[in-house]
Order: C-alpha cells, then structure tokens, then sequence
C-alpha cells in the first residue's frame, strides 16, 4: 500500500465511525430519530465519501434557514458555500426534485378540489422556499383534474411578469375548464398585493368568454398560505 494512500485511510477512520452511527440511528429510528443536519449529513455522505460533513451540513441549515431552504436554494447560492461542489450542489437539488415529485403523485389523477389538503402540501413542497417569485397555473379538465402544471413566469425577488392571454391561450390548448392561480411571495408573508389582485382580475375577465373559471389563487408564503376564495377577493 502506497503510504500517501495510508495516510488518507488512517485520517479517514474518525469519521467512518461517526457515519457508521449515524446510519445506525437512522436504521433504527428513521428520520424522526435525527435532526435537520444529521439528515443532511447522511445525504451529503455520498456526494463527500472522505470528508467530516457534520460542520458543512450545520453551515448549509445556517446559510439558508432550514432543511427546505437548502434544497430548495439556486445552484449558484450552493455553489458559493465553502464545500459544495457542482456535483453535491446538483445531489442536494435531486433531494428538492423527489420531494417534489411525491407530493406531486397525492395530485395528478384526481379532482383537485376534494384534495385540497394534498393540492396545497404540493404547492408549498414546490414554492414556499423558493427565493424568486414564480408565478404557475393549474389547468383542470371539467372533472376538476389536473392537465397541466405550467410555470408562466419566473421572476426576481418580488416580481413576476404575467400575461392574462397566455394563461388562457394556453388553457385552450389544453381543453382545460377551469384554472387555479399560484405565485409565492419569497419575502414570507403571503397577503396578496394590489398587483396580485389586479392581476386576477385580468385574467378572470380573459377567461370569462371561453366560460373558463378561476376556481382560486393562493399565494404561498414561508409559513402560511393565502387564497383568494377564501379571503373574498374572487
């Protein structure tokens, strides 16, 4: 054995064990049995397979605010933390596409409005610690389900351009009946803005002609969700 090759195995030892255990309480208990960075740690064991990740696991939940927020951040803003490299950057957005994409599965083929609960955990899942407004459009056929999941506009910090006739145009396409609205305000506080109000009624009055309803639009925020419905503002 080469003796540089040695010396990395032997400086390696302190944290297989640490790793060793962290996997073993994970085995044991689940994910309730650990805490945010320690969950953090045990993905980013397979991206840094010879390193103690406990101190950037801790820095990466600091940086970004909690567990979602480091998933959820740009690539670039990964990228910058000490650490992270292109390739653990893209394991930790893989980690934001599955969670995504399972609560996405409590959606698609059934009539949103009886699965609000599992609508609304998607959203949130999706947007609530996105760092730019985004602003997407639920398409549903006349059964209330989903056709179509479309982002219309992305944004800066709190702004995000939409164009009513690109919303309906769109809903055409795609034979869609009614429609339901979804930005987030990246600042947390989900309270619709006079633009976001005006805007709907923009794209209510689009739509009425083609005898397309907007069923809703929620704004999702770090902590709560609001809906136009249920505020009275449709």
């Amino acid at each position: 054995m080469r003796f540089p090759q040695l010396v990395t195995e032997i400086a390696a030892q302190p944290h297989a064990g640490h790793r060793d255990r962290l996997r073993a309480r994970f085995s044991e208990a689940g994910g309730q049995g650990l805490a945010d960075y320690e969950l953090l740690e045990l993905a980013l064991f397979r991206s840094i397979p010879r390193r103690d990740v406990k101190p950037l696991a801790k820095a990466l939940i600091a940086r970004f605010g909690s567990l979602g927020g480091v998933c959820a951040a740009e690539l670039h803003q990964l990228k910058d933390i000490k650490g992270v490299s292109e390739k653990t950057a893209l394991d930790l957005k893989l980690l934001e596409a599955l969670a995504v994409r399972m609560a996405r599965e409590q959606v698609v083929g059934r009539p949103v409005l009886s699965s609000w609960s599992a609508l609304l955990d998607y959203l949130r899942t999706a947007l609530q610690h996105a760092s730019t407004e985004q602003f997407r459009v639920l398409y549903l056929d006349k059964k209330n389900r989903l056709v179509g999941d479309e982002h219309q506009a992305r944004g800066t910090v709190d702004h995000a351009p939409v164009y009513p006739r690109e919303v309906v145009k769109r809903a055409l396409a795609l034979d869609a009946s009614a429609l339901i609205l979804v930005h987030n305000h990246p600042s947390g506080d989900p309270t619709p803005s006079h633009a976001d109000i005006e805007m709907t009624k923009l794209v209510i009055s689009a739509a009425k002609p083609f005898n397309i309803v907007v069923h809703d639009h929620l704004v999702i925020g770090r902590e709560r969700t609001a809906s136009f419905k249920s505020l009275g503002l449709l």
